[in-house]
């Protein structure tokens, strides 16, 4: 068996020693020794009281952030008047956000929650409302599914981009400037993503395309409001249009709306389909158009001899084939009557007023016809 060994708290282990150590060992276990105990810091509890600080300030101001979103701020009171507006293209969220920071309903998501469930997301008209204190939000509802009265400014067929521009101008009171509109209206391919038929125009500015037509605004419509308008209204007017006799021709639609705005100018109501045949026979044989009304586009008034001899990309005297860009918003007729042209021999056109307000037109085979006509 193993020998067992002892082991002692001492060098000497006998039972005076061993005595002398337990009572030593009782005094410690009763000493007090807070004196050489290593002192505890206290920053880990500042830090700690100071997270829970934030978070407490997080949640709270979260919470105020959610209340004030969702019930807004303070209502005003009932019966007080306040305006609106509403932007063109805004979504009901954003009129919701709008009305809660007006003090006119005091949750947003009940606003949009009630116009999703009526199903009227696309029936509220923009424009400048002044509503009142107190109104439920099915009132405020109604009240914007009723269009703004507005004024309207009509665009005369053949007006090109920059007397578009004046015309809207005028009509807002300076409010669009004429440049404001013209740049907006400089670069087709800003558009062309939701308007297909701009493909072709490429950054040419959006000249042919503002239909001429009669158009509403109110204190909402911006130039960008305004030209989006128009293109619409191009592409629903033209719908309807077979291209085919263009596309026959080689000819894009671009290409179509450039003869169209020439032909817009050339004629009168009675003779488009006529003037059109004219041009693209001149077109098929290689001849140039030598078209007035494009020489007058870029001088800005009707030519004179001097004009027609200046080079220009939209001299039709100088150029082979179409001008760069259409040189006025055409007419639905003229765009027509490029799709259905007459089917003639003429090559040369001649008109003169016909003393009755009117004009009085002459067509002509050859240039020895079309000479003895004027002479």
């Amino acid at each position: 068996m193993p020998r067992r060994r002892n082991i002692t708290y001492s060098s000497r282990p006998t039972h005076a020693a061993r005595s002398a150590h337990a009572k030593g060992d009782k005094a410690f276990r009763t000493y007090d020794t807070t004196a050489i105990r290593p002192k505890r810091s206290h920053i880990p509890a500042i830090i700690g009281v100071i997270v829970l600080l934030a978070a407490i300030a997080g949640i709270v101001f979260g919470v105020l952030h959610f209340t004030r979103g969702c019930f807004g701020a303070p209502q005003v009171e009932k019966g007080t008047e306040v305006t609106i507006v509403i932007n063109e293209g805004e979504s009901v969220k954003s009129i919701g956000k709008t009305l809660v920071e007006a003090g006119l309903i005091s949750n947003a998501n009940e606003f949009t929650d009630r116009v999703s469930a009526q199903g009227l997301e696309n029936s509220l008209h923009p424009g400048t409302y002044k509503l009142v204190g107190g109104q439920s939000v099915d009132e405020i509802i109604h009240v914007l599914q009723t269009p703004v009265a507005s004024d309207t400014f009509t665009i005369p067929e053949g007006s090109t981009i920059r007397q578009t521009a004046e015309i809207v101008s005028s009509a807002t009171g300076g409010r669009i400037t004429v440049d404001e509109f013209v740049k907006a209206a400089s670069d087709a391919s800003a558009y062309a993503g939701e308007y297909t038929f701009l493909g072709d125009a490429g950054k040419n500015s959006l000249e042919g395309f503002l239909f001429p037509k009669t158009y509403p605004y109110n204190e909402s419509s911006t130039a960008d409001s305004l030209i989006r308008a128009m293109l619409d209204q191009f592409a629903s007017e033209t719908t309807s249009l077979n291209w085919s006799y263009v596309e026959s021709k080689g000819m894009s639609h671009y290409d179509a709306v450039k003869l169209a705005s020439i032909v817009e100018k050339e004629s009168d109501a009675a003779h488009r389909p006529t003037v059109a045949s004219v041009f693209y026979n001149r077109l098929a044989d290689g001849m140039r158009l030598q078209s007035d009304a494009t020489v007058a586009y870029f001088v800005g008034h009707d030519p004179t001899a001097e004009d027609v001899d200046t080079d220009n990309p939209y001299n039709t005297y100088f150029i082979e084939g179409l001008p760069p860009t259409p040189i006025n918003s055409p007419s639905l007729e003229c765009l027509q009557a490029v799709c259905s042209p007459e089917q003639t021999g003429y090559y040369y056109f001649y008109f003169e007023d016909d003393g009755n307000g009117g004009l009085k037109y002459s067509f002509s085979e050859t240039y020895d016809e079309h000479r003895s006509t004027y002479e």
